[in-house]
């Protein structure tokens, strides 16, 4: 079972990040295999959908989330919106419409969204709620919409808040269960 995570901002080590390593790090304790696309690994040029060549972040990014049983994207809340960061490595998925199984279908998609204070950071989930509906995945139940202000990562990457704690813990394992389903069942793709 593979998990892909999705997100950051250019900046190392960044809250949006630390909360995609934490809820992967859980992925991983309960059996799955994760890839972290953060940070420069996002970094390429503006997705064309009129067929330009792909650059090789780009083409990795595709071909692990095409592989993936599922994904976690994270985003810093950017002017009420997901970043450009984020939102062009979406775009990119663009490329797996005609794959078996078309962007993200019969993947559970959990979602993140980090601001400096709440208003920010609910639209942001929002946004990434509505991009995965769109890429024809299933949100989890439960996204998490952090705030900075109040919360952050201890340097051994743990939440100091508790209750945001099990929030990451809980779409970790949401993420998780779905995948492991979609395995043993495979959702139909043809709506």
């Amino acid at each position: 079972m593979r998990i892909v995570g999705i997100g950051g901002s250019n900046r190392p080590g960044s809250t949006a990040e630390r909360a995609l390593r934490a809820v992967l790090t859980e992925a991983e304790r309960h059996g799955a295999e994760v890839r972290l696309f953060a940070g420069t690994d996002l970094v390429m040029p503006l997705y064309d959908p009129g067929g330009a060549p792909l650059s090789r972040p780009a083409l990795r990014l595709i071909e692990e989330t095409a592989r993936a049983d599922g994904v976690v994207l994270a985003s810093p809340a950017y002017h009420g919106g997901i970043s450009g960061l984020v939102k062009n490595a979406l775009d990119h998925l663009e490329e797996l419409r005609d794959d078996a199984r078309p962007y993200l279908t019969g993947r559970a998609v959990g979602c993140l969204a980090v601001g400096q204070g709440y208003q920010g950071a609910v639209v942001t989930l929002g946004a990434l709620r509505a991009v995965t509906h769109t890429l024809r995945g299933w949100p989890t139940p439960l996204g998490v919409a952090l705030n900075s202000t109040q919360t952050g990562f201890t340097p051994a990457g743990r939440c100091d808040d508790a209750r945001v704690e099990e929030q990451l813990k809980s779409v970790a394992e949401q993420v998780v269960g779905f995948a492991r389903r979609s395995v043993n069942q495979p959702v139909p793709h043809h709506f």
